[in-house]
């Protein structure tokens, strides 16, 4: 073989080795693990935001990021198994996308960065505060249980009679407690009594209605929880069969037709986790990454819910309205 040849052949060998050493020396594609007390259908929409946040900051599941999921299907006590498993798998970031799977993700790992949505980070113990977190972990405020107060006004409008107002709360959920109180707050203000009820399952739901019902309540206040956001449809049908007035948080509840909700844009506030994920991937810390507040809220009123109970809806609450559903 001349020298030539052999020096040619030398060169094709080392070009056809090097793709193999360069895709053995590239990082392994990052992954998210996200952790949900519900489901993975009753959270299918949110999910879709978040992802909508990580294209934005450049990142595409299945292509330069992969997600991985653990549901605990309305089972708490099954979330710090369900977290444990996804830390194991030395994720790049751990997302707990409500108060219950954050609080357990808080307590287990130090180290992975870890964002969160919360009602109230600071007031749960998430974060020394919103400007400056001051740990692995970060994420978005949502106006939730501050907004029982001015839920409860509107509620009162619509249902200006009502001399007694359920408030129904599941006392599992951390959040739950500082619910009542506002709500309590308000009622004082607006010289109105407070029924509080509790429940954390579908039987215990079935309860409180029956208890509205034979208490004879003028409405009904939902508190904001991840258990209750998942069974919209079955709060809707109870309060529409026992024609009960209610105010829930969440848009959802009017679309399927409920009363009218009072709340923040859930699809905006995982939008911008979506994006902060983006960000911690392309090297951002957590500590440096001040909560952010998610504050567009959404007043929506189901009119033919209405027109359904015998209630006019007052001209000024119609005009203050980001959505009439007629």
């Amino acid at each position: 073989m001349r020298r030539r040849e052999f020096i040619t052949l030398l060169g094709g060998a080392a070009a056809a080795a090097w793709p193999l050493a360069a895709r053995a020396q590239q990082p392994a594609t990052p992954v998210i693990g996200l952790l949900g007390s519900g489901s993975a259908e009753a959270y299918a929409q949110l999910v879709g935001a978040f992802r909508r946040g990580l294209n934005e900051s450049g990142f595409f599941e299945g292509q330069n990021v992969t997600l991985e999921y653990r549901w605990a299907q309305d089972q708490y006590d099954r979330l710090p198994a369900l977290a444990a498993e996804l830390i194991s798998r030395q994720v790049a970031v751990l997302f707990a996308i409500n108060d219950p799977s954050a609080k357990v993700v808080k307590a287990l790992t130090a180290t992975i960065p870890v964002l969160f949505i919360s009602s109230d980070p600071v007031k749960l113990g998430l974060v020394a505060s919103l400007n400056r977190p001051g740990s692995n972990i970060t994420g978005v405020s949502i106006l939730s249980a501050t907004l029982e107060a001015k839920r409860l006004e509107f509620l009162l409008e619509l249902v200006p009679k009502a001399e007694t107002v359920a408030v129904l709360v599941n006392p599992n959920n951390p959040p739950a407690e500082g619910q009542l109180t506002d709500a309590q707050a308000a009622a004082r203000t607006l010289r109105r009594q407070i029924q509080v009820l509790r429940a954390s399952s579908e039987r215990e739901i079935d309860l409180a209605f029956s208890a509205l019902v034979q208490s004879r309540v003028g409405a009904l206040l939902v508190g904001s929880d991840p258990f209750f956001n998942q069974r919209y449809e079955k709060f809707v049908l109870l309060a529409a069969r026992n024609a009960i007035p209610a105010a829930y948080a969440w848009r959802e509840f009017p679309a399927a037709g409920g009363l009218m909700s009072y709340g923040t844009s859930r699809s905006d506030a995982y939008r911008l986790v979506g994006i902060y994920a983006g960000r911690i991937l392309k090297g951002d810390k957590p500590a440096d990454l001040p909560v952010q507040q998610s504050v567009r809220v959404e007043l929506v009123i189901n009119l033919k819910t209405a027109k359904a109970l015998g209630l006019t809806v007052p001209l000024t609450l119609l005009g203050r309205a980001d959505e009439v559903i007629e």
